[in-house]
């Protein structure tokens, strides 16, 4: 990728990251390390790869996103207002009961969401439904998604992984955000899903690896994902929970927490902002 390119990439997901700090500060409430986690792989997504209009948010040849992990919505809806489907200072208003960016995706309230999630592993389940609609439409269209590594200790994630290969659904890609913390702790203490790659690929996927934090790498796996015939591609994404704030990063005590006063300042310093007072 060209090094413009990735120095844009790189600002859209600075902007990503210090709108997902601020409006989980304005709310008091929010999940910020794994939707800082997933902050560069939202940004290469919706500002390289996918096919979607802000002014045309249903158009039915669009590219579909399902943020499979719904309670990473801070992430999904940074992502949104860059791009230019709802205007930036409504963020401010998140989890307010007069606004219409709830805690989880609202695909009738809120432009841009695709589907409505929160109970997890029901996302990624409607986005193999959305690939096979595709499919049966004759559509061009491809469906992404994103799964927190938690998240597939449930059960209907692996009905999913079973359904998507029997139907060759070559149009859809998820993103296993891997970074072995869920709100308990460690993954492999709580309920251990590792090896997450053997296991999709004993399922009949194509895998694919890549760095969530390096734009080379994610594009690297998203295209051979679109190069592969008769299979759906999962690729997992090594992450660092809480990426880019200093005193969130690698910490589980930071899945569901929202910074205080003085907290919020030290982590918008650390995404190169100032906080007077």
């Amino acid at each position: 990728m060209e090094q413009a390119k990735k120095d844009k990439l790189a600002e859209v997901a600075l902007q990503i990251r210090r709108d997902i700090i601020t409006e989980i500060h304005s709310a008091g409430a929010g999940h910020p390390g794994g939707s800082l986690g997933v902050a560069d792989i939202l940004a290469y997504l919706y500002f390289e790869e996918m096919n979607v209009d802000p002014k045309n948010p249903k158009d039915p040849d669009r590219d579909r996103f399902v943020m499979s992990k719904g309670h990473c919505a801070p992430a999904l809806y940074a992502v949104l207002a860059e791009k230019g489907f709802f205007p930036r200072e409504d963020l401010k208003g998140f989890r307010s009961i007069d606004s219409y960016l709830e805690g989880h995706p609202d695909m009738k309230k809120v432009p841009g969401v695709d589907m409505s999630t929160g109970s997890l592993g029901q996302g990624v389940c409607a986005a193999g439904g959305m690939a096979l609609a595709g499919k049966l439409d004759k559509k061009n269209y491809r469906v992404y998604a994103i799964l927190g590594d938690g998240e597939i200790e449930e059960g209907q994630v692996w009905e999913a992984a079973m359904f998507a290969p029997h139907y060759k659904l070559d149009n859809l890609t998820i993103f296993v955000d891997f970074n072995g913390l869920q709100i308990d702790g460690d993954i492999t203490k709580v309920m251990n899903p590792t090896p997450i790659d053997k296991k999709f690929e004993a399922f009949g996927w194509n895998v694919e690896l890549c760095d969530a934090h390096d734009f080379d790498s994610i594009e690297a796996a998203v295209q051979k994902a679109k190069s592969v015939k008769g299979q759906p591609t999962a690729i997992i994404a090594k992450s660092v929970k809480g990426k880019g704030v200093s005193f969130m990063e690698n910490e589980a005590s930071w899945h569901g927490s929202a910074p205080n006063d003085e907290q919020y300042k030290i982590a918008m310093k650390d995404l190169g902002v100032e906080i007077d007072g």
